[in-house]
């Protein structure tokens, strides 16, 4: 039985399950967009591309220390990741990948299985 997300579960996980809207993780489901980081799973206010900013990402500057790569999932489309947004994380450590929303979830989740130190922001596709 699935249990209700409340906004942030506390742990790493895979990804079980992505699209029609949101995520399945943690025998748990949500619709909407997610950032994953190692303290946790949290809800993620950002619905399209158009929406990332800095500020959006400032969890996974909070946690920089824990992480190498977050891997960026933008939905359906590839866009290009703007300095405004690479030159911060690059600053403190953090490697970032921008890809489809499907793509990203899946190269998140063999990442987590190698035990790397790894975060993921993704927007949520139909």
């Amino acid at each position: 039985m699935e249990r209700r997300f409340d906004g942030f579960v506390p742990g790493r996980y895979q990804i079980d399950a992505f699209g029609a809207g949101g995520f399945r993780f943690a025998e748990m489901s949500h619709r909407g967009s997610i950032l994953a980081t190692p303290s946790g799973v949290r809800i993620w206010p950002v619905a399209a591309f158009a929406e990332l900013t800095l500020a959006s990402l400032q969890p996974v500057l909070d946690e920089a220390e824990a992480i190498d790569f977050l891997i960026l999932g933008i939905g359906r489309e590839i866009a290009f990741l703007p300095p405004s947004l690479r030159d911060p994380l690059r600053a403190a450590g953090i490697t970032v990948e921008a890809m489809a929303t499907p793509a990203a979830a899946r190269t998140y989740n063999v990442l987590v299985a190698e035990e790397r130190r790894v975060a993921a922001a993704l927007i949520a596709v139909d």
